[in-house]
């Protein structure tokens, strides 16, 4: 709302024809505002290539792309089928990448700005999610290199990794065999909303960050599990992966 409060004209991929239409409708509704409803599977580069296309058409040119689909699990690595591990690179990795490849050129030409949803993720490890994990880690390490790529180029690369946010991603969590988890992952420690997260992504996409940490949580973990990683594992990693801290072992 507030990039359309800035003069921003919208487009939304979804893969759900309702919930785009209906969402469309309300911004058009309750906020004025104009918005091109694109139905898209970002894992299928050939359908993002015409999106692209087809939003360039509409409105002249790509200025900000926000990579924000995504997906979850929880299960243990050795209950994890083949198939999640796919699926969950398809679209958390490689659905950013289809995106990026197709509006780039237009960012350049625009001086532009690419913002990627990340993670706690993609900072520290998390049990019971190593697919998702592996996910977020290769988008920082594929963004972070683009934004040495793009130095001189006009183009920002941010990378934002969320607190726990209350969004339909673990409502929406599988399980090794691909199924949806009849019961969603335990969240952790202080739930923000999607506005408050939202809010906070334009302030410091005006400001142009490379990397903005949205919770204290995270912050600690991306600290302790690169520099003490004992310690990590021991006091935090449990919390976060909804265990009960694991003792010191001394009697």
């Amino acid at each position: 709302i507030e990039n359309h409060q800035a003069g921003a004209r919208l487009v939304i991929f979804d893969l759900q024809q309702a919930a785009l239409d209906s969402l469309v409708q309300h911004l058009a509704d309750h906020h004025n505002a104009e918005a091109l409803g694109l139905l898209c599977d970002v894992a299928d580069a050939a359908a993002v290539q015409r999106a692209v296309a087809l939003a360039i058409e509409r409105f002249g040119g790509i200025d900000v792309l926000v990579n924000n689909a995504g997906i979850t699990h929880r299960s243990t690595f050795a209950d994890t089928s083949l198939e999640v591990f796919q699926r969950v690179m398809a679209v958390n990795y490689f659905g950013a990448l289809h995106c990026t490849q197709a509006a780039l050129p237009s960012l350049i030409a625009r001086g532009g700005q690419i913002i990627v949803l990340s993670s706690l993720s993609g900072i520290a490890p998390l049990l019971y999610r190593s697919a998702y994990n592996a996910s977020k880690h290769a988008l920082h390490g594929l963004f972070e290199t683009l934004r040495y790529e793009l130095k001189g180029s006009g183009v920002n690369v941010m990378l934002v990794c969320p607190g726990f946010t209350a969004t339909d991603l673990r409502k929406n969590a599988l399980v090794g065999d691909g199924s949806v988890a009849a019961q969603p992952p335990l969240a952790m420690g202080k739930v923000a909303s999607p506005q408050d997260v939202a809010e906070a992504i334009y302030h410091g996409a005006l400001r142009r960050r490379r990397l903005l940490v949205l919770s204290n949580v995270d912050w600690r973990a991306r600290v302790l599990a690169r520099f003490f990683p004992r310690l990590f594992e021991r006091v935090l990693l449990p919390r976060l992966s909804g265990l009960k801290p694991q003792g010191s072992g001394r009697g």
